[in-house]
């Protein structure tokens, strides 16, 4: 990756960039994650590409902020996939069964933690991670304790060896205070679940939506429900067209009353659970343009328009080359 974190006219530029073109301001901690990429040696670059990730997304823009989108592509897709909703900023892929990484922006504006999920697959959003960093470091301890009980021959030693370092260069700049390595540090750092959060409201997702009005389902707050239950319900529901329509219906009038609290959830899991129906997909796009409105959040709403107009694309990399 070219480019220079240390330069604080580059540095100037990639956050004018994202400010310009998606509305959002870029946390200290993307710019921890570029110096630490910067700072990779070959070994400690062949461990991070062992445990599958590289920069991607966003990070594209950091070696070149004026790189543009091919031709009629808006630049906000690039590297957002099908079932990401507007609050995510990709930063990393992961490999496998599209495992990606971004940046959450809640609110519209500043980024309130690490989101990521494997878009190929039926599991929700994890925001265990609140930095990139953590969010490396999350997934090398997974890697070190699933080979913690391999065979100690030398392709093994060179392995550990080799992450060994890549922990080293990552914990000087964050986390540098967990000694833990392994199962040790999954189990006391990297747990999805947690205390139920009051300031966020259960979605299909499993984000949870920024909101403090009411909704039709009385949803508990972010982990508060039981995700099987609630799923099986939202789908059946979705299966229903008359229940659907009243529940639309419901969340228009709602917002047009002053509470965008509904027409932002269910948008939300529409969006989520659109499946390539082109019905769903529109009802997602309405309902989140009038809450993101509603609730002030400029940058989200142009976003979701963004998506919506370009959610058929066959790849994310929208950039040319």
């Amino acid at each position: 990756m070219s480019g220079n974190s240390q330069d604080p006219a580059a540095r100037a530029a990639v956050e004018a960039r994202v400010l310009r073109d998606w509305g959002l301001e870029l946390p200290e901690s993307i710019f921890r994650f570029w110096r630490f990429l910067e700072s990779l040696g070959p070994v400690e670059e062949r461990a991070l590409g062992d445990i599958g990730i590289r920069p991607f997304g966003i990070m594209d823009l950091f070696a070149d902020p004026e790189r543009m989108p091919v031709e009629n592509i808006d630049v906000r897709v690039h590297g957002r996939y099908y079932r990401d909703p507007p609050e995510f900023l990709t930063f990393m892929h992961g490999g496998t069964d599209g495992l990606h990484y971004g940046l959450w922006f809640d609110d519209g504006r500043t980024c309130s933690t690490v989101a990521s999920y494997y878009n190929n697959d039926g599991d929700g959003i994890d925001t265990t991670a609140s930095t990139p960093l953590e969010a490396v470091r999350a997934l090398l301890e997974r890697v070190w304790r699933d080979i913690e009980d391999d065979v100690r021959d030398e392709e093994a030693d060179v392995r550990r060896d080799h992450l060994a370092q890549l922990r080293a260069a990552l914990t000087a700049e964050e986390t540098g205070d967990r000694p833990e390595v392994g199962l040790a540090y999954s189990s006391k750092y990297d747990r999805a679940t947690g205390p139920v959060d009051p300031d966020r409201i259960t979605t299909l997702d499993g984000a949870g939506g920024l909101a403090s009005g009411a909704s039709t389902l009385d949803r508990p707050g972010h982990r508060g429900a039981d995700e099987y239950k609630f799923a099986t319900y939202m789908y059946d529901l979705f299966d229903d067209a008359a229940a659907l329509r009243a529940n639309v219906e419901d969340a228009r009038r709602r917002c047009a009353q002053g509470d965008p609290t509904e027409a932002l959830l269910l948008g939300r899991d529409l969006h989520w659970a659109s499946a390539g129906d082109p019905d769903r997909e529109a009802l997602a796009h309405e309902l989140l343009v009038l809450a993101y409105r509603a609730l002030d959040r400029p940058a989200l709403e142009a976003i979701a328009e963004a998506h919506h107009r370009h959610r058929s694309l066959p790849k994310v990399d929208v950039l040319a080359t």
